[in-house]
């Protein structure tokens, strides 16, 4: 992941905000606050424009469930318009 480009693939801040919504409403839990505070650390970096996480130390703090739908929004911020809001 580069760190700095995430912030640019959105088509405006309104697509910006569903996706942060979508991380912190259904990704981030409390209940879990290792994984939560790495979870918002990424939710911060779709803002942005320097390095608030890493994919290491995601992949090192958040399950495999979460983690690969984190790495399927990378996917798709690099991708397209259409294919953040699937």
């Amino acid at each position: 992941m580069t760190p700095t480009d995430l912030n640019n693939g959105f088509r405006d801040d309104e697509q910006r905000r569903h996706v942060q919504r979508v991380i912190h409403d259904r990704l981030a839990d409390d209940r879990d606050p290792q994984e939560c505070r790495f979870l918002m650390r990424f939710w911060w970096q779709l803002v942005m424009s320097y390095q608030e996480v890493s994919m290491d130390e995601l992949s090192r703090n958040v399950g495999t469930p979460k983690l690969d739908v984190i790495e399927a929004l990378i996917s798709a911020i690099r991708s397209s318009h259409a294919d953040i809001d699937a």
